[in-house]
């Protein structure tokens, strides 16, 4: 349909177009999403404000014209059929404004993965706020490793694969449902448009105070998302919150399936006799009351464990075997960014980790902790979201660095999305920390504490570095300055 905003599609038949424009493809889901489009056929072409590596190397191996910066003539030289908006682009865009000006046929990325990809599949959505990626990208795997050759698109490089996309000719396509807003005319969230048939729900806790007022607020998206669910589709939902369960029971039209990663719970799927090593986990997988068998993942973490049954309850929905769905967990290599070792110079090792809710900052340092148990624990943390600069989870921070020897705190610069007085107030939380025992201190400047942190670790620590950025390329420095203490080259 059309509105103000120029000629916005809500769904498209896929052979009406064949030349694809992207206003913002150097983001990582748009960027990939431009790889899915062009090895799905169509002529692709794109253009953003600047165009970095490793996107702009990616773009350039699928051979994806990226122009820079945003210009109406762009256009000009795309000729698209139709031009998909990403959400970052703001209504007064040059090329936005043309596109309207023009009438050109537009869409949101939500709203051309749906109709594009989404319509003729069976659309496997995991949703939630934690876990997306990882779970998404799991459940993936275990497709791909059972001969069903799906589709999929993630919001991170999945190692096994060593990218985000993949294009396959089974009936399968998994996708990460982001709750974020779609596009500057669509303040709706993504995965609203994502057709669900079967759905992973991994939790729900406040998150992106920036676009959701309150806690009532954020869960009304979910509640909309699991609506989508059809009577013949399932939804797998963690028992470990009550209020995501209530959505689901409440909500969904179809078949409700719980789980949850605590022995002897009240839920469909359970563990039982889990340990952890140097090698991940291991543990029984208890179906309804019945033992199906043992699996041994090589993650971390009860959170992982948690992810892991997540993805057996739904492939269990799609027909999969127990034994089909255990091989492909065990060779499942994880997610960039996740837990991900970057480097052990002088026996001292970084690992790189996305988390930024306390939540998340909790399970992970408690991953490491279970993972390296004789190993002193260094965590270093920038809180850069629009959420967690916010004081709105300082007690929740206060709470999630046990198991952390040490940590060291970034001190987030101002920013106009954070209102004044809401800021997280990271003096507060060191005195916090310290007072529970951990050696704690703040710092605005990433050199200072990439020269601290490489001065005073020793071998045999292990430093976690938690970030939704890129942190100023603090691991980078880090590597760099530890490797320079032995008289190695970075």
């Amino acid at each position: 349909m059309a509105d103000d905003n120029g000629n916005v599609l809500d769904t498209l038949e896929p052979g009406s177009v064949r030349r694809v424009h992207l206003v913002g493809v150097a983001g990582t889901g748009m960027g990939s999403f431009a790889g899915m489009l062009k090895a799905a056929g169509y002529e692709v072409t794109g253009s953003d404000e600047n165009v970095y590596p490793p996107m702009s190397d990616m773009l350039k191996a699928w051979g994806i014209p990226a122009a820079s910066p945003y210009r109406p003539e762009n256009l000009d030289d795309a000729k698209p059929d139709l031009v998909i908006i990403g959400n970052v682009i703001r209504r007064v865009n040059p090329e936005a404004t043309a596109v309207r000006e023009r009438g050109l046929k537009q869409m949101s990325f939500p709203a051309a993965l749906g109709s594009l990809f989404l319509a003729r599949s069976h659309a496997v959505v995991v949703a939630g706020t934690h876990g997306k990626t990882t779970t998404s990208s799991m459940m993936a795997h275990v497709l791909v490793e059972a001969g069903k050759d799906p589709s999929f698109l993630v919001g991170g490089v999945t190692q096994n694969y060593s990218g985000n996309y993949r294009v396959g000719k089974g009936p399968h396509f998994v996708v990460e449902g982001d709750e974020y807003d779609t596009a500057y005319w669509d303040k709706g969230s993504k995965f609203l448009h994502y057709r669900p048939r079967t759905a992973i729900l991994t939790s729900v806790e406040f998150d992106h105070a920036d676009i959701f007022r309150d806690l009532p607020h954020y869960e009304a998206t979910f509640e909309k998302f699991v609506r989508l669910i059809p009577q013949d589709g399932q939804l797998v939902v963690c028992a470990a919150y009550p209020n995501a369960v209530k959505l689901a029971r409440e909500g969904c039209q179809g078949r409700v399936v719980t789980y949850v990663a605590k022995e002897g719970a009240d839920a469909d799927y359970v563990p039982r006799e889990v340990s952890f090593g140097a090698n991940g986990a291991r543990f029984q997988v208890v179906e309804r009351g019945t033992v199906l068998g043992t699996v041994e993942l090589p993650m971390g973490g009860l959170h992982n464990v948690e992810n892991a049954l997540s993805v057996i309850a739904a492939a269990r929905g799609l027909g999969l075997s127990f034994d089909e769905i255990a091989r492909g967990l065990s060779t499942f290599q994880g997610v960039k960014r996740r837990q991900e070792p970057r480097g052990e110079p002088n026996g001292i090792l970084v690992v790189d980790d996305f988390a930024h809710h306390p939540t998340a900052v909790r399970e992970t340092i408690d991953a490491i902790h279970h993972r390296y148990p004789e190993r002193r624990l260094w965590a270093i943390f920038e809180p850069r979201s629009n959420t967690s600069r916010r004081n709105i989870h300082q007690e929740d921070y206060a709470h999630a660095f046990t198991g952390a020897a040490r940590a060291s705190l970034k001190v987030p610069e101002r920013h106009d999305k954070v209102p004044v007085g809401e800021e997280l107030d990271v003096r507060k939380l060191v005195a916090d920390l310290q007072a529970q025992g951990i050696a704690a201190e703040g710092s605005t400047d990433v050199q200072a504490m990439v020269d601290l942190v490489a001065r005073e670790s020793r071998p045999g620590d292990v430093l976690l570095v938690m970030s939704n950025g890129s942190f100023g390329g603090f691991i980078e420095k880090l590597l760099v300055a530890l490797k320079a203490r032995t008289g190695e080259t970075a």
